[in-house]
């Protein structure tokens, strides 16, 4: 009986040895592995990658809410990798924050003009982001606002929320029909088509865009016809933006565009906010220079609640939701975790920004 007690005693003591040294071995695996801050709770897609690649020591901002500047610029500190959103600006004082060992950049978005790419490309880090897999949810989240836009749905509902809803009147809420109309597209890309395709079966008269130089192979698939930015302001009924937000495309639509368009033409974006001169579109909008506009996104956001736009009832404004399904942000999660863990293993990214 003595023995086994003292037998007992030393497999315990061994056993206590092993657990302190597996300790010890994990945490030098977790110190040698690359440092990664996500700067947002992303969907569970990308964050299962992270944990399951064994590859990375990750810290998140647990919140659906932007990290404060303050606690961002201190947690990237020493980081070889971050994973962040369209709301994070990547600019001098964050990589200065973060020092020498940072490698990569993920952005969970198409959009890059929250980051400053000479900068990146200055000090040779990677740029990571994600096109493709929102096309979808953006082209159907355009048409759905084109429609309620063009045929005043904000504004019945509320009429017939708040009693206006009275006997049948011949042009009570009247708007505009896609059948035999022109759509413009201003910056034809993977978006734009998408856009067109959807809107094909409405009996859409003609597509035309306009952009830097015509995209024959784009134009090809929707049968698009390519115009000047004057031609495309004068002949669409309805001119959908989906160009990038560049220092050549900040607010051209301004009181330039919207005088050249038609009285009884829409105007969407669900681009960039900052390709839009808000003040001209007010007054556009407010005199009848254009019948109505549906925005996705503004500047800046969120749009103030007391903002002149929200006063129009021919302005129907949306919280940036264009790529807001499950399935779209699920896989832009996915494919900036990916981005992020091929960058820091010095591989081609799956879609790597050139800078």
């Amino acid at each position: 009986m003595w023995c086994s007690r003292i037998a007992l005693r030393r497999l315990q003591r061994i056993g206590v040895e092993v657990s302190a040294c597996s300790a010890a071995g994990f945490q030098r695996a977790m110190s040698v592995l690359p440092k990664v801050y996500v700067t947002r709770q992303v969907p569970q897609d990308g964050l299962d990658i992270l944990r399951k690649s064994g590859q990375v020591q990750f810290e998140m901002w647990d919140s659906d809410d932007p990290v404060p500047r303050n606690e961002l610029l201190k947690k990237v500190k020493g980081c070889d990798g971050i994973l962040c959103v369209l709301t994070e600006k990547i600019d001098a004082e964050l990589l200065d924050a973060a020092g020498p060992n940072l490698k990569v950049i993920s952005t969970m978005s198409v959009g890059f003009d929250h980051l400053s790419l000479e900068e990146l490309k200055k000090r040779k880090i990677c740029v990571g982001y994600t096109p493709d897999v929102l096309t979808d949810a953006v082209a159907e989240l355009t048409v759905a606002l084109l429609l309620t836009t063009a045929r005043r749905l904000i504004e019945a509902t509320h009429e017939a929320k708040t009693g206006g809803w009275g006997t049948w009147r011949t042009q009570w809420l009247c708007g505009y029909e896609l059948a035999n109309s022109t759509v413009g597209i201003l910056g034809l890309g993977r978006i734009g088509v998408a856009i067109a395709e959807r809107l094909k079966p409405f009996k859409v008269k003609k597509f035309i865009y306009t952009d830097v130089t015509p995209r024959p192979e784009l134009a090809d698939m929707i049968q698009a016809e390519y115009v000047s930015f004057d031609e495309v302001a004068k002949q669409s009924d309805f001119l959908a933006v989906c160009c990038a937000l560049t220092p050549e495309t900040q607010a051209i639509c301004n009181k330039n565009l919207f005088t050249k368009m038609k009285k009884n033409s829409i105007f969407i974006n669900t681009s960039r906010g900052g390709v839009v001169n808000q003040e001209d579109l007010y007054e556009a909008l407010s005199t009848g220079q254009i019948a109505g506009a549906g925005l996705d996104v503004t500047t800046p956001e969120p749009l103030p609640t007391n903002h002149p736009l929200f006063t129009l009832k021919n302005c129907v404004i949306l919280p940036h939701i264009a790529s807001a399904s499950y399935t779209t942000r699920n896989a832009m999660s996915a494919l900036a975790a990916n981005n992020l863990l091929a960058g820091l293993r010095g591989e081609p990214m799956p879609k790597e920004l050139k800078l």
